[in-house]
């Protein structure tokens, strides 16, 4: 039977291009599922034989846990570069989002509170 070993849901394709390259150098038994149009499917690489499971999450951990130290050393180097952009510059990129961002927080607390606030009302004035 089938074993999900991999979601691609949210996953750049350059990190799946590598996924992919990886099981397949392993030598591991994989197909791809994909969502489909309505996505009521499921993004994913599936593993065909369950006894490579094990050898396969394995090598998937390492693998994780390399591409984990190699972005956490290139953030580090565009920060001591200075080209990592600070919270500042990116609502200076998008002020129309942050507006949008803001406006909405602002009605969610105005729907949120204006129940309470009828009752501060009906308990004050008696």
């Amino acid at each position: 039977m089938a074993t999900l070993l991999f979601r691609l849901a949210n996953v750049s394709e350059e990190e799946a291009w590598e996924v992919r390259r990886l099981l397949d150098e392993h030598g591991f038994d994989t197909y791809e599922t994909h969502a489909g149009f309505w996505r009521l499917g499921v993004d994913a690489i599936w593993l065909r034989d369950d006894t490579q499971l094990e050898a396969a999450r394995e090598a998937l951990d390492r693998y994780q846990a390399e591409r984990q130290a190699r972005e956490q050393q290139a953030h580090a180097d565009r920060v001591e570069r200075g080209e990592q952009p600070t919270q500042w510059q990116r609502l200076c990129q998008h002020p129309v989002r942050v507006v949008l961002a803001i406006l909405a927080v602002l009605a969610i607390l105005a729907l949120t509170l204006v129940p309470f606030l009828g009752l501060i009302e009906a308990f004050g004035g008696a």
